[in-house]
C-alpha cells in the first residue's frame, strides 16, 4: 500500500460541539459533570471487583472489564473534546485522527463482544448452575474475554488502515467533537464506496454475532424461567439477569436512537449533542444500574465506604 505523505502533513480542524454562549457553556458542563461521575464511577466498580474476593467470579469479571472498556472509552472522547473548548485549539494531524478512531472503534467492538460473552455467562447460570464452575471456568472467561479484545482491535485496524490510505483535499473542517469515520467520507477526494461497503461489513459482523449470542442466550433463559415452578426461583432469575438485559438494552437501544433515526428527524448539529450524551451517558448508567440492581455489587459498595470513613 501506498502511504500518502501529504495526508500526515495537514492538520484536521475539529469544530467542537459548543460554543461559548451561556446555553452551550451550560450544556459543556453537564457534559463534563457527566464524564466525571462516568469516570469516577466506573474505576469504582474496577476496583470495587479487584479487592472485593466475594466478587471473584466469571460474572464481576466480565463486569469489570466492560467498566475499563467504558472507562477507556470516556477517555477517548471527552478529554480532548474539554481541552479544545477551554484552549480553543482545534487542529490535530491525520495520525492523531487515525489513534482516536482507532481507540473508539475498537472499544465499541469489543464492548459488543463482552456483553454477548456476559449473556452467554448468564445463559450457564441459570440452564445449567450445576456444571456452571466446569462451563464457565477461570481460564475460558479469560479466553472469550480476550478474544472480544482482539476481535474488537481487529475492527479498528481495519478502519485506521482504511482511514490512513484515503487521500484528503477538501475543507480539512470535521462538524463534529471526536474523529468519527463517516465524517471524514465528505474531505476525501478519492473514491469511498469501496471503504464505505467494507464498513458496513463490518458492522454487520461486529452486530449480527454478539446480538445473536444475546438472543440465543436469553432464548434459553427465558424458556428455563417459564419451567420454574416456585416463585423464589423467579426472582432469583430475575436477579441474575436484571442488571445485564437493562445495559444491553441502554447500550442498543442508544445506538438505535442514534443511527437509525430518519435523516429529516435530525441536524449536524443535533448529531453532535446526541453523540456527545450517547458516548458518555451509557458508560455513567452502567455502574449505576449494577449498583442499584445488583445486592453483591451493593454490597460491596457499601463495605468499601464504611472503611473509606473508618480511614
Amino acid at each position: 500500500m501506498v502511504w500518502r505523505n501529504q495526508n500526515f502533513s495537514s492538520d484536521f480542524i475539529l469544530l467542537g460541539i459548543f460554543d461559548h454562549s451561556f446555553t452551550y457553556t451550560f450544556l459543556f458542563s453537564l457534559v463534563l459533570g457527566i464524564f466525571m461521575v462516568a469516570f469516577m464511577g466506573n474505576t469504582t466498580m474496577i476496583l470495587l471487583i479487584y479487592f472485593d474476593t466475594q466478587l471473584h467470579t466469571p460474572m464481576y469479571f466480565l463486569l469489570s472489564q466492560l467498566s475499563l472498556v467504558d472507562l477507556m472509552l470516556i477517555c477517548t472522547t471527552a478529554p480532548r473534546m474539554a481541552f479544545n473548548y477551554l484552549s480553543g485549539r482545534k487542529s490535530i494531524s491525520l495520525a492523531g485522527c487515525g489513534a482516536q478512531i482507532f481507540f473508539y472503534v475498537s472499544l465499541l467492538g469489543a464492548e459488543r463482544f463482552l456483553l454477548a460473552v456476559m449473556a452467554y455467562d448468564r445463559y450457564v447460570a441459570i440452564c445449567h448452575p450445576l456444571r456452571y464452575t466446569i462451563l464457565m471456568n477461570q481460564k475460558l472467561c479469560v479466553l472469550m474475554t480476550v478474544a472480544s479484545w482482539i476481535l474488537g482491535s481487529l475492527d479498528g485496524i481495519i478502519v485506521l488502515v482504511e482511514v490512513l490510505s484515503l487521500s484528503y483535499c477538501s475543507s480539512l473542517e470535521i462538524h463534529h467533537f471526536f474523529y468519527d469515520v463517516a465524517a471524514l467520507f465528505p474531505l476525501s477526494c478519492t473514491d469511498t464506496s469501496a471503504f464505505e461497503r467494507l464498513l458496513f461489513i463490518c458492522c454487520v459482523v461486529m452486530l449480527i454475532l454478539p446480538v445473536s449470542v444475546i438472543i440465543i442466550s436469553y432464548s434459553h433463559v427465558l424458556r428455563a424461567v417459564i419451567r420454574m415452578s416456585s416463585t423464589e426461583s423467579h426472582r432469583k432469575a430475575f436477579t441474575t439477569c436484571s442488571s445485564h438485559l437493562f445495559v444491553v438494552g441502554l447500550y442498543y437501544g442508544a445506538a438505535m436512537f442514534m443511527y437509525m433515526r430518519p435523516a429529516s428527524n435530525h441536524t449536524p448539529d443535533q448529531d453532535k449533542i446526541v453523540s456527545a450524551f450517547y458516548t458518555i451517558l451509557t458508560p455513567m448508567l452502567t455502574p449505576l444500574i449494577y449498583s442499584l440492581c445488583n445486592k453483591e455489587v451493593s454490597r460491596g459498595l457499601q463495605k468499601l465506604l464504611r472503611k473509606a470513613k473508618l480511614m
